[in-house]
């Protein structure tokens, strides 16, 4: 407080800041703070106002707040964001930051929760939000001018008596169709709209792992609920047979397997694999949504293969919204709130298309100067299988093999990737202008002496 007894801008900015910290705003760096990070503001303004702006100081200050009901819209913005996140984690299998899309669509899901009194009548009424949150996700509903279409929305729901008609309605002025179509699975990489969705699938339709057959959901799965992206048809072979960057790390090209499978298969011809698997249990495949038709398991054949696979995700994802918006998914036994799951979290990883076409562009360099091309996302692995961390480019036998350190290139990856690939004996870099100068320094520099004392031989 100042002399007057009023409390001065800075303190009110600590108010808000620890009450923030309370409602797990603050991060630690850890996965599970990063999947806890919804705009815990306008969260907060969704869950006791009419509006997506978002409350702050300067509301407390021009009056329009006080400071109690600020306090009390980020503790209802706390309890309804984590309501949420246990409800996309349990009953979509959205269990970690990297698939957890549409994030503006918080603040609509905890004003509806709250003018319920925070809580939700049944489950037809949960799986119909639910359903409103993945059309969102799908068609960027908030890509663009968040705020004015998210206060169009929650003018919906001031009535709660067909509001969520009303929701789908308002939908529909900007999108008439949101049936999915195979077109929808066209994108590459992991930034890809629909990679969550492809994500959501393998964890709430039943896939399988091929190793072990156990679905493939958080629940079965246990404290080793992590997937990891697995190219049905290996990037290496496919660059080798002349495909693109863009067809290399197609949507349809990606599937999700348990770390010990996915390091098993490796780099394997799905020719190869997939009909071992097959043999032993067509299911394995098929739950994958993958074309049991052999003939496109052949390389020649990874175009016509990409098609049919798109054919087969889209159809199964109609088949879920479906089924979700009329209630008619079944329901699943109680899960460990998602705040409170032990998550064995895997550091590293190419993130977006944007990373990984720089780190495209590096390998172009390094085959210019006439060494190989690195690999990416790299699964460094321990002597006993144990997955490591996945590192963004990497040569794990050196670039000039068996003549220098195994190195790799970092991009924006945590502490820990670092220390875990230095007791590795690698050469790391995190910056690609020292990684040239390391090749040209130190690789480059290496083979000319060798070619020199070559020649004087």
């Amino acid at each position: 407080m100042n002399s007057a007894g009023i409390r001065t801008p800075d303190q009110f900015f600590d108010l808000g800041r620890n009450d923030a910290e309370s409602a797990g705003t603050q991060s630690s760096g850890s996965d599970a703070d990063e999947y806890r990070k919804p705009r815990v503001s306008r969260v907060a303004g969704g869950a006791d106002c009419h509006s997506a702006r978002e409350s702050g100081i300067s509301d407390i200050l021009d009056g329009d707040v006080t400071a109690d009901e600020f306090g009390d819209g980020l503790r209802k913005a706390e309890k309804s964001i984590d309501f949420f996140l246990n409800l996309v984690a349990s009953r979509l299998g959205l269990d970690h930051d990297r698939v957890l899309a549409s994030r503006a669509a918080f603040p609509l899901l905890s004003r509806y929760f709250w003018q319920r009194g925070g809580r939700l009548v049944d489950s037809a009424e949960r799986d119909r939000l639910l359903y409103w949150y993945i059309q969102t996700m799908l068609w960027g509903r908030y890509a663009g001018s968040t705020e004015t279409v998210l206060n169009q929305d929650l003018e919906q729901i001031e009535n709660l008596d067909g509001a969520f008609t009303r929701l789908i309605a308002q939908f529909r002025q900007s999108r008439s169709d949101l049936r999915v179509v195979p077109e929808d699975f066209a994108g590459w990489s992991k930034g890809a709209r629909f990679y969550p969705m492809l994500y959501m699938l393998t964890r709430v339709r039943r896939a399988l792992d091929w190793e072990t057959g156990v679905e493939l959901s958080a629940l079965t799965l246990g404290k080793f609920t992590d997937l990891h992206v697995h190219h049905i048809f290996p990037k290496a072979r496919l660059y080798a047979a002349g495909y693109s960057r863009t067809e290399v790390n197609a949507l349809a090209n990606f599937t999700f397997l348990t770390a010990e499978t996915n390091i098993r298969v490796s780099d394997r011809l799905p020719k190869e694999y997939l009909a071992e698997f097959a043999a032993k249990d067509e299911s394995l495949i098929s739950s994958h949504w993958i074309p049991l038709d052999p003939s496109l398991w052949q390389i020649e054949r990874y175009r016509d293969f990409l098609a049919a696979r798109r054919e087969l995700i889209a159809e199964e994802a109609n088949r879920f919204l479906d089924s979700l918006v009329k209630g008619a998914v079944p329901e699943g036994p109680e899960m460990t709130s998602i705040l409170e799951r032990e998550i064995v979290s895997i550091p590293g990883g190419v993130t977006d298309g944007d990373e990984e076409a720089l780190l495209g562009e590096v390998n172009a360099w390094v085959e210019e100067q006439g060494l190989p091309r690195g690999e990416l996302s790299f699964e460094l692995t321990a002597e006993d299988g144990a997955l490591l961390g996945v590192l963004d480019l990497a040569w794990p036998s050196g670039l000039q093999e068996g003549l220098s350190d195994p190195a790799t290139l970092l991009i924006d990856e945590e502490p820990k990737l670092e220390e875990i690939v230095n007791q590795a004996g690698y050469r790391f870099f995190t910056d690609v202008s020292l990684f040239k100068e390391y090749v040209e320094r130190e690789i480059l520099a290496r083979d000319d002496e060798t070619s020199l004392e070559f020649k004087r031989s």
